[in-house]
């Protein structure tokens, strides 16, 4: 279902579940279990999820969901895997390293809540994205609702959601869903690009500054006393002082 290599401090993490990276609750263990081992290793500051088929993921697995529907238990059943799905993203939205989801195909329901929860998304522009659930009933639950509203906005989240509405990589990147989107020829190359790019900043200081932006919109969290408290950390750090030791003294500029 998945394939990870890590290499030069980005950990790729590819879906490879045909014929749509559907999504199950082995699905699910085996990203957790993979996560798992990723703990234990400090030899990687990017998570690059991608996708090695046509698609990036089209959602729950079908059969999963026939079972369900007619089984006496089905409905604790249900509400068990969307719990499940929303346990997974938290954790990777959680994670203090730098996640990159890049998007080359269709990414609907669970699979666009996958690339939500990630920090970073990047998109082919003919890549179709959407919460197409309320067409059967239902809504995104595995915290498509929060997080579309939380990066577009409450009257884009109406829009898309209400309007089972799929968008391009450039409606995306209009809607701030994703922040770049290029031709599907060149998605592979400017996804790996990016990840190289956030590798190469201080772990470190890019785990403190994620904290930081999170508490800015964190009820009960004062974001400033948060910076000077990360700040002060930083200061601390031997690492940030070896950096700003060579910057004073004009071998790191």
């Amino acid at each position: 279902m998945f394939d990870l290599q890590v290499a030069d401090g980005v950990a790729t993490l590819v879906l490879n579940r045909a014929p749509v990276n559907a999504m199950s609750d082995a699905w699910v263990l085996e990203f957790h279990a993979l996560l798992d081992g990723l703990d234990e290793r400090d030899d990687w500051s990017v998570l690059h999820i991608r996708s090695a088929l046509k698609v990036f993921a089209a959602g729950a697995d079908l059969k999963e969901m026939r079972e369900r529907f007619v089984a006496a238990d089905g409905l604790d059943r249900q509400i068990a895997a969307v719990r499940g799905y929303q346990r997974l993203f938290a954790r990777i939205e959680g994670l203090p390293r730098t996640t990159l989801a890049e998007i080359n195909g269709a990414a609907l329901g669970g699979g666009f809540e996958l690339a939500l929860a990630c920090d970073l998304r990047i998109a082919a522009q003919e890549a179709k994205m959407g919460l197409p659930e309320l067409r059967l009933g239902l809504l995104p639950g595995a915290g498509g609702t929060q997080r579309m509203t939380w990066l577009a906005g409450r009257p884009a989240a109406l829009r898309l959601i209400l309007g089972a509405e799929q968008v391009d990589g450039a409606e995306a990147l209009r809607l701030g869903l994703v922040q770049w989107s290029v031709p599907a020829a060149d998605l592979a190359s400017a996804a790996a690009e990016i990840a190289r790019r956030y590798a190469a900043v201080p772990a470190h200081a890019a785990k403190a500054a994620k904290a930081c932006i999170t508490a800015a919109t964190a009820a009960g969290i004062n974001g400033f006393d948060e910076e000077l408290r990360q700040t002060r950390g930083l200061l601390t750090s031997e690492k940030t002082r070896d950096l700003i030791g060579a910057f004073l003294a004009g071998t790191n500029r």
